[in-house]
């Protein structure tokens, strides 16, 4: 198979899609493919054979996570599990995990212990929790959270494709008696006291960049500079991949065989025996097991005098760890790793053509963003542009300062505190600019192309064209290579364009818990609105989190392909209607915002808003007002009724053929008011008032509006019992089919023309 084993790989990459996309065709096109190389020769029979023995058995190898992330669990909800720990322990501030092999079942949980918000726990607290060790462990099995929006983080799915579906919470770390080790559970224990000794060493900041860089612990590095480098492309800098795995051995070939410690050949299986150890002290992602077993083929290849190409190798690699692990196949790390080495391995020509390194460090990061683009949109939907120009300033930055400085500083960690301080003190005034260099470009050139997905047929033509391009690059017919680089960018900008050439428009009531979230997209993107946008509380300081903008609203918001919002109404003051609002300007296009005569703007947020060129725009009672092509009829607030939820917003609004009337929290009194003053009022969709409260949605105002939906919005198990028996009976009493998001996630009403259908999220 020697020089073969990237058709394998290719062949296995074909039955991964095929599990994930149910699209068994593929395996009919990958069968007609290899036997067309067959018939020019270009594969032997054996290397034919081969291939398809890998294509049919992997098909039935890789597990379909979906199967098992919708089963339900059977285990009683108060547990008690004997297994041995089978993960490395995981430390934050907020809370400590780690995964359990249970001993009576071919069950693997997640158990999880979140410590009070004034616990101080250190090390020896939890020094007992080893990987390896046998735990006998008392808690309340809890059932993962899964996705309840379109495009929100699915953390069942997430697990599962770690082998995980149930987890544990216990209520306190006496709950957990832990004995024995392994050596593979010694190393992580010298993980966990290296980070304790990095965080005692060091400032916070330094302490935090050690920490993510060199042992792979991204805990104490904060959310707005990783989402600042995912943002940008430059996530790969953050996790430990080829680039650090290649300065650890560059560090230990200098120190080893260039100060002549000891010869070359003994230097060479000393990096063969440290790369592993370093795989699992680096936290043992997909990225480093990859780089590092890599680098230990080469060198056990070329001492044994075999002579593989670097296809070859990463091929192998790639079969490997699929083999070892087969949920891996789902890793995003996994994925992104091997798509770009893989492509660099295959550009290294083209590469290498350049005399000049600046050039070649630009080739290198255009190959590398190229490569992973349509899984950084499938998973991201958002892609800069500009990226590739700041990855050349930005990963040379890394590669020949940071990551070797972070490498220096471990080794001095035992040496004198005055040098450590200085060095500390250097490293933080630089990287302290830098990031404020970032945070400035981010503010300044920030102009993505939010792209609400990949599809497969699109991916295929992408990879064909870029293919056709690099080949082209690397002969040096520039003039072709420009030609498909054309088609390339235009199939890009034809993917960005789609929802502007779909007659299809969406209406959607997100599931943010106890709150209101409703966003309308009209048909061919003509415009994009938001009835509310609610946030959470943080319980310190009573203010709005960013926790569902960040998990919910912008996820959906990026997974539509939506970056520009034009009119955002707000009904009412109240934090679980207007508390993300403040995070959607900050981040995104927004152009109006509509209130009512009597909504209480606070003088900052009105200043925020100016900050942003957000106009403002109050609405009075009976106004009609028509934005984007679509008309709102304002039915409410006719006068001031000193309650923010009876001076709620009450929009009237037709789409997809029916009449939809919003009405925030307003009560049954404004009810009687509203009917009043419109008596030939009709609905066919009510979003009902104050999530289901009994206060609302009266019988007599049901029977005069008379719908066939309605909406309600309400958290699973809130404390407020929303919503109300009383208020659903009267809805069923009356006939009225009623979504929920407390049982049935989001839910949607897709619309073409006169005609649409709802759906629920959730199954």
């Amino acid at each position: 198979m020697k020089g073969y084993w990237h058709i394998t790989s290719i062949c296995v990459c074909v039955s991964i899609i095929t599990i994930y996309t149910k699209q068994y065709y593929l395996l009919f096109i990958c069968v007609l493919w290899l036997f067309y190389l067959y018939y020019m020769r270009r594969l032997r029979k054996i290397h034919l054979l081969i291939s398809l023995t890998f294509l049919i058995f992997f098909i039935f190898y890789i597990p379909e996570q979906r199967d098992f992330i919708e089963t339900d669990s059977d285990f009683p909800e108060d547990i008690t599990v004997t297994g041995d720990i089978s993960r490395a322990i995981s430390r934050t501030d907020e809370k400590i995990e780690f995964a359990l092999d249970d001993k009576q079942s071919p069950h693997t949980f997640l158990i999880v212990y979140f410590p009070e918000q004034d616990e101080s726990i250190s090390f020896n607290d939890y020094a007992h929790l080893k990987y390896g060790a046998t735990c006998h462990i008392q808690g309340q099995m809890k059932r993962p959270d899964t996705s309840r929006n379109p495009g929100q983080f699915d953390f069942r799915s997430y697990l599962a494709e770690h082998g995980i579906y149930d987890q544990v919470v216990v209520d306190s770390l006496t709950d957990i008696s832990c004995t024995g080790s392994s050596i593979v559970g010694d190393i992580f224990t010298m993980r966990l006291k290296l980070l304790e000794k990095i965080k005692a060493t060091f400032n916070d900041k330094t302490s935090a960049w050690l920490g993510a860089l060199v042992l792979g612990d991204q805990s104490a590095i904060d959310e707005h500079i990783i989402d600042i480098f995912q943002h940008w492309g430059l996530s790969h800098l953050l996790a430990i991949s080829g680039l650090h795995v290649g300065i650890v051995v560059l560090m230990l070939y200098f120190i080893c065989i260039r100060l002549n410690v000891m010869t070359k050949e003994t230097g060479e299986w000393l990096i063969i025996f440290i790369l592993p150890l370093y795989a699992i002290i680096a936290g043992g992602e997909p990225s480093v097991w990859r780089a590092s077993i890599m680098v230990v083929l080469f060198l056990i290849a070329s001492k044994i005098k075999l002579n593989y190409a670097a296809t070859d190798i990463i091929s192998i690699v790639f079969l490997l760890l699929i083999m070892i692990k087969p949920a891996i196949v789902y890793h995003i790390g996994f994925q992104l790793s091997f798509a770009v080495t893989f492509g660099l391995i295959l550009s290294r020509g083209w590469i290498a053509q350049s005399p000049s390194m600046l050039w070649q460090l630009l080739k290198i990061s255009f190959v590398s963003q190229m490569t992973i683009l349509p899984l950084q949109i499938s998973y991201f939907h958002i892609f800069q542009p500009l990226s590739i120009l700041l990855n050349l300033v930005v990963v040379p930055y890394f590669s020949f300062f940071v990551i070797p400085a972070m490498f220096i500083l471990l080794i001095l960690m035992p040496v004198s505190t005055k040098l450590i301080n200085l060095c500390d003190h250097l490293f933080t005034l630089g990287q302290t600019l830098f990031i404020r260099t970032l945070q400035l470009i981010d503010e300044t050139f920030s102009y993505p192309l939010v792209i609400s997905d990949f599809p497969l047929i699109f991916t295929f033509l992408y990879y064909i064209i870029f293919i056709i391009c690099m080949t082209f690059m690397h002969q040096n017919r520039l003039v072709e290579a420009f030609k498909y680089g054309c088609i390339l960018t235009l199939l890009i900008i034809c993917l960005t364009l789609r929802p502007y050439f779909s007659p299809v428009g969406t209406v959607t009531m997100l599931d943010i818990d106890q709150g209101d979230a409703f966003v309308i997209e009209l048909p061919y993107r003509k415009g994009v609105f938001l009835i509310d946008a609610g946030a959470t509380v943080s319980y310190e300081n009573f203010e709005p989190t960013n926790k569902v903008y960040k998990n919910i609203i912008r996820p959906y918001l990026y997974a539509q392909g939506i970056s520009h919002v034009d009119a955002i109404f707000m009904s009412h003051e109240d934090i679980d209607h207007n508390g993300s609002v403040p995070y959607i300007i900050e981040d995104m296009n927004v152009s109006n915002i509509y209130i009512s005569d009597y909504y209480n703007i606070a003088k900052r947020e009105y200043e925020r808003l100016k900050e942003h060129s957000v106009n403002v725009k109050r609405l009075s009672f009976n106004e009609k007002i028509t934005t984007c092509g679509q008309a709102f009829h304002v039915l409410s607030p006719k006068e001031n009724q000193s309650d923010d939820n009876e001076n709620s917003l009450v929009l009237l609004t037709s789409l997809g053929g029916k009449k939809w009337l919003f009405t925030g929290d307003i009560g049954k009194q404004t009810e009687r008011k509203i009917v009043n003053s419109f008596p030939a009022l009709q609905a066919d969709v009510l979003k009902v008032a104050h999530h289901g409260s009994k206060t609302s949605t009266g019988r007599s105002f049901i029977k005069h509006i008379n719908p066939k939906y309605a909406l309600i919005s309400a958290g699973v198990s809130n404390m407020y019992g929303h919503p109300h028996t009383e208020v659903l009976n009267t809805l069923q009493n009356e006939g009225v089919t009623t979504f929920r998001t407390d049982e049935d996630g989001a839910v949607q009403y897709h619309f073409k023309e006169k005609e649409g259908t709802f759906f629920k999220f959730l199954p």
